[in-house]
């Protein structure tokens, strides 16, 4: 026979009702909580790494088509230059906005840089051995990816030295980006760089756009296919045009 359990009667003869306790209430999200779950995972790196590498591109199409300036003389291609530095004056002052692209595109660098290096280290400790047979169809592109973003980011310290500071440029005159140019594309050293690592940047993008657009959910066949074609086109492009320039200075087209 069960026992009923009562509650102790109080000093003033009453019955006090038990009372269940109260729930620990749920812990309120901190700050930024969505923005470290974004970042800390595979997906979110894989997002950042596209958006970065859209910002490079869009970078370097505009880079390449004010190169192209080159070869319709110094008048030119240094009043290009002057007028980079003096947009958006006199709201901004001078060379603000020219900084304000580079801080954008350091940001993009670092941030791209980044994600592929924690991407593959925990690529490297989720398949701690490596396969007994390598993929056959991975493009030489995707197998290069990794020491080409090296050679991109060495390439890039160089590229400074030489046209934006003038350390290791003959010349190394301010403003005065034709005669640079000219002057440095001289040099057999500077070419072998310069083409090396615009080669490195072509099949980076080839590879980088169409990774960025599988991240981004272009799944459709028809979508995809248009963009692998057009990351190839735009591959061919930019390359092209990089290399351009040396080749008009070595070939006296530009002097």
């Amino acid at each position: 026979m069960a026992t009923a359990t009562r509650t102790p009667p109080s000093p003033g003869g009453q019955t006090t009702p038990r009372t269940s306790p109260r729930a620990t209430p749920p812990p309120r999200p901190r700050r930024g909580g969505l923005l470290r779950t974004l970042w800390g995972s595979t997906l979110g790196k894989k997002a950042v790494m596209a958006v970065s590498g859209l910002v490079m591109l869009a970078y370097l199409v505009a880079h390449m088509l004010g190169n192209l300036k080159v070869f319709f003389g110094p008048a030119d291609m240094n009043g290009y230059a002057h007028w980079l530095r003096t947009i958006g004056e006199p709201v901004l002052h001078h060379e603000w906005f020219l900084w304000g692209v580079r801080v954008v595109l350091l940001a993009a660098v670092v941030l791209h840089g980044v994600c592929a290096w924690q991407l593959s280290r925990r690529d490297l400790a989720a398949r701690p051995v490596a396969y007994r047979h390598r993929r056959h169809r991975a493009s030489y592109a995707t197998r290069t990816m990794r020491w080409g973003g090296i050679i991109l980011a060495l390439f890039l310290v160089w590229h400074l030295l030489d046209l934006t500071t003038g350390t290791v440029n003959p010349r190394g005159q301010a403003e005065h980006p034709y005669e640079n140019i000219v002057t440095g594309f001289g040099t057999w050293y500077t070419n072998v760089i310069y083409c090396v690592a615009m080669l490195a940047v072509g099949l980076h993008v080839q590879h980088g756009f169409w990774s960025a657009a599988q991240t981004l959910g272009v799944t459709r066949p028809g979508l995809a296919r248009l963009c692998k074609g057009g990351a190839t086109v735009l591959a061919v492009v930019l390359t092209a045009g990089f290399l351009s320039v040396p080749l008009g200075v070595m070939t006296g087209l530009v002097e």
